[in-house]
């Protein structure tokens, strides 16, 4: 038995994108930064209508998964295939955008917070040109694990046993294996995750701290995580929430350019090639 600890804390960068949405680059600040098979975690949060008004206009993708969870607020899906979907705070949405997919995310509210998480996840070089499709789940059918004192476990990917029971959240796939929890902890309370060992985790504390085997992950930082089959995690005295990834790693080379992910550069240049030609979709 092997505890997780970290190996390397990563300040969010604070920048922009979309029509000019204010947000924090949580992983892959650079294309260098990344944790296979995981691309990018953007976490969007302000009380100011000027930092996300302006949304994520008709934008393309290919070749990856996106998952976006929202927290607070309202945002408008809506893609080529005529897909339209409203997310609300514990809402989920899980897009493969596969060959192609060209859609927009808009807020629907004019004042107040808007805080959620965009998760881009890998796909394998075989999958990545399979159609894209797209689903929306709604908070109630997300399972929430009971923990001591109030705690809360939210599962949105992946299967985790926890207290003499297995859990499953809604999204599940067989080649990445994603397990990605929302933590809530009390002040003070400790807990033991299993976290299988092929897999590569990482760990976002985004409200209070969390110690990770006793070593401090402060708030809004990340931290990769080394090998271990199981993860021991402590809230500080005002407690704390923490996002978790991982995923079995992919092993694969990855070539991005913009919303763009593949495994060669002459992949890339035909995606370019395909959007501009009006047949990326």
């Amino acid at each position: 038995m092997t505890a997780r600890t970290i190996t390397t804390l990563y300040p969010p960068l604070d920048t922009q994108d979309g029509a000019g949405v204010r947000l924090r680059r949580v992983l892959g600040q650079h294309q260098h930064q990344r944790m296979d098979p995981f691309l990018m975690m953007d976490h969007f949060v302000s009380d100011e209508a000027a930092d996300y008004i302006a949304g994520f206009p008709d934008h393309p993708h290919r070749g990856f998964e996106t998952i976006t969870y929202m927290l607070d607020g309202h945002m408008l899906h809506r893609d080529h295939m005529g897909n339209q979907g409203h997310l609300r705070p514990g809402d989920l949405q899980w897009m493969t955008a596969g060959r192609g997919v060209i859609h927009s995310e808009m807020p629907q509210q004019e004042a107040g917070r808007m805080q959620g998480f965009q998760i881009w996840l890998n796909l394998p070089a075989a999958l990545k040109m399979q159609p894209a499709r797209y689903q929306d789940i709604p908070a109630d059918q997300l399972p929430r694990i009971p923990l001591a004192d109030n705690g809360k476990l939210v599962l949105l990917a992946g299967e985790l046993r926890l207290a003499d029971q297995i859990w499953t959240g809604p999204i599940r796939s067989e080649h990445t294996q994603p397990l990605i929890a929302d933590i809530h902890l009390a002040p003070e309370q400790p807990l033991t995750l299993p976290l299988t060992k092929e897999l590569n985790a990482l760990l976002y504390a985004f409200e209070g701290d969390i110690r990770v085997n006793e070593q401090a992950l402060p708030a809004r930082q990340s931290a990769i995580l080394s090998a271990g089959d199981h993860l021991i995690l402590t809230a500080g005295s005002s407690g704390g929430r923490a996002l978790l990834l991982a995923g079995r790693p992919l092993h694969e080379p990855v070539v991005q350019y913009g919303p763009f992910v593949m495994n060669t550069q002459a992949e890339i240049e035909q995606a370019m090639m395909d959007y501009r030609a009006g047949k990326l979709v």
